[in-house]
């Protein structure tokens, strides 16, 4: 119950730290919803759900093709370790959130859909990221896998989706201390689970 929770507490905390993050996707969140309301960039915010299954669907059919996959899979830990200390450290060098407003045009969800899947962002986490820790769920039980999921695309849509209402109301929000700070101690958070990616990588590779 303990390893269950654990994969539930990962997917909150990457979830989270991955929705209010700076990427295309927020930026297109934070445009639609400055330029036709919060409901637009709602509809921006869910498109993961539309995007992620294919995109899960084929890096787990990727790494499912090594008959031994340990080695691989210390590889991306490592390289995803790497990745996480420069989420870090970019989220400790955030001052300001700059949204450039482009031209009105309305197909919110498409958009959102377009951006995302061409994005290199869920690309680099799944294979980085998720896809270690979900082979790690599988081998606890499917229960853990679940959990894993449904907390990261909780946290990941529904964080973008208050951003998007609060910006919606209020654009002062994005400029607050509160937002900068939130984001400058996701650093923190990225930094733990970058050790924690070290050290799987190292244990299947025997060097630690």
């Amino acid at each position: 119950m303990v390893l269950i929770n654990e994969f539930l507490m990962s997917g909150i905390f990457l979830g989270f730290a991955s929705g209010i993050s700076p990427g295309p996707l927020m930026a297109m969140t934070i445009s639609e919803s400055l330029q036709h309301g919060s409901r637009a960039g709602i509809k921006v915010a869910v498109s993961p759900f539309v995007t992620d299954i294919l995109i899960v669907s084929i890096i787990l059919l990727f790494l499912l093709e090594f008959d031994n996959y340990d080695p691989f899979i210390a590889t991306i830990s490592l390289a995803g370790s790497l990745y996480l200390i420069y989420l870090g450290i970019s989220s400790f060098r955030t001052e300001s959130i700059d949204i450039d407003i482009g031209t009105i045009r309305e197909n919110s969800l498409k958009k959102g859909i377009v951006v995302n899947f061409f994005s290199p962002h869920p690309y680099l986490f799944w294979i980085a990221i998720g896809g270690p820790i979900l082979f790690n769920a599988q081998e606890t039980s499917i229960f853990s896998t679940i959990l894993f999921v449904a907390g990261f695309y909780a946290l990941l849509v529904g964080s973008k989706i208050i951003i998007a209402m609060m910006v919606g109301r209020s654009r002062s929000f994005l400029k607050s201390n509160y937002y900068l700070y939130t984001i400058r101690l996701l650093g923190l958070v990225y930094m733990v689970f970058a050790f924690y990616f070290l050290k799987q990588g190292l244990e299947l590779l025997n060097l630690y």
